[in-house]
């Protein structure tokens, strides 16, 4: 027993002594070694890291080439998760309602937020206290429903009205929209009238199947249905006059309206953004630390360059109808290269507003640590602006 202990013994010590022996060989040189406290710089080293090869990053999708839902009143279009993969927290839509349409009384099991693009529409509501609203919208406008918020959406006037949807969640449609008609359909008729206290006769006219958006009567802009409308408090309304409040950017450039939870608060999930570019203007490169981006083309033609996760670049061109997804903390910057003025609206899946520029950091930095950062002498250090523009103003030709 006793051999046979020391014999374990001696063998312990020669194998914690030959780890010694590896540690202290590999201490030995200077190629960036480390061991405890003995450290020390690498004799090998790479002036900059290679960039990485591979697929392009596909970060856009034409919303208004997508497959059309249309029935007897109007249609939507959607992208999704499915159509776009990298979308995975938020989808957007395009709604028509033609004048008498009426989008169907239904609910989601995610957020649904709009902007009114043209035309006019009411908005009915139910929250899950009971509490209703009926309030009407017009271009600039925009809608709110938190989840499991029952709503309707009907065109007055006679204009078609359309607006541009998103929800947070990359497939909402399929993880839960629930509509009146389709669920009604499905009961049997008395089942209805023991639930709602009626003969079974009332429900003898009820489609077999979901009406989505159905054609009725136009409803005048200013009739008694329209002045029906009976909005709840800032708090706790389900509107929002973006485009009537002050932007919260204007440059020469441009103009950048935001609508967080902090001018719209019942927008908790989702924050409203419309900007506006002039000709050759820039949104500077950006980037959001706690909220993916979506965005949707209505005017102009836009250049979005996206520095995507594990290091790698693409750029894209959109034309209206078009729309992009920015993930959570990727720099971007949008710049207008058509023609005209270019238009913007999209949605951030917070309800609160941050955004971090490059020139903020490079305005703000020291400027040895810059001249470190570039390997460049700090004499060679540009100065860069000290107020940050956010919009900048076209370059003019030299």
């Amino acid at each position: 027993m006793f051999e046979a202990n020391r014999r374990i013994i001696l063998q312990s010590i020669a194998v914690g002594a030959g780890t010694f022996a590896a540690s202290q060989s590999f201490a030995v040189g200077n190629d960036g070694h480390a061991a405890g406290y003995d450290v020390s710089a690498a004799s090998e080293y790479l002036k900059t890291i290679p960039r990485k090869s591979g697929d392009p990053v596909v970060f856009t999708a034409s919303l208004d080439k997508g497959p059309i839902k249309a029935t007897s009143g109007g249609w939507a279009r959607e992208v999704t998760m499915r159509g776009l993969p990298i979308a995975t927290d938020i989808a957007g839509a395009h709604l028509f309602v033609n004048a008498g349409g009426a989008r169907e009384m239904h609910w989601h099991n995610s957020a649904e937020w709009a902007y009114v693009v043209d035309g006019h529409c009411q908005v009915t509501v139910v929250d899950p206290e009971g509490v209703a609203e009926v309030v009407n919208l017009g271009p600039g406008d925009l809608w709110y429903f938190p989840k499991g918020h029952s709503h309707a959406i009907q065109t007055l006037g006679p204009s078609p009205c359309h607006a541009i949807l998103a929800f947070d969640d990359g497939l909402y449609s399929e993880h839960g929209t629930f509509g009146i008609s389709d669920w009604m359909s499905r009961y049997d008729t008395k089942a209805l009238s023991q639930a709602f206290g009626v003969s079974d006769e009332a429900f003898a006219q009820i489609p077999k199947a979901e009406t989505y958006i159905m054609q009725g009567e136009v409803l005048a802009l200013d009739g008694p249905q329209a002045r029906s409308a009976r909005e709840l408090e800032h708090a706790r309304t389900h509107r929002h006059a973006m485009m009537a409040q002050k932007p919260k950017v204007s440059t020469p450039g441009g103009a950048l309206y935001i609508a967080s939870s902090k001018e719209f608060p019942m927008s908790t999930t989702l924050t409203g953004m419309v900007l506006k570019l002039k000709r050759g203007a820039m949104h500077e490169p950006h980037w959001h630390t706690d909220a993916n981006e979506w965005h949707y083309v209505l005017k102009g033609r836009t250049r979005v360059t996206l520095f995507a996760p594990d290091k790698r670049v693409a750029v894209a061109e959109l034309s209206p109808g078009e729309c992009a997804y920015i993930p959570r903390g990727c720099g971007h910057s949008i710049q207008n290269v058509g023609p005209e003025d270019a238009e913007i609206v999209g949605v951030l899946d917070s309800g609160t507003y941050h955004e971090s520029s490059l020139s903020e950091w490079l305005a703000k930095a020291p400027r040895h640590l810059l001249a470190n950062n570039f390997g460049v002498p700090e004499k060679d250090v540009a100065n860069f602006n000290r107020k940050r523009v956010v919009i900048s103003a076209p370059i003019t030709p030299t």
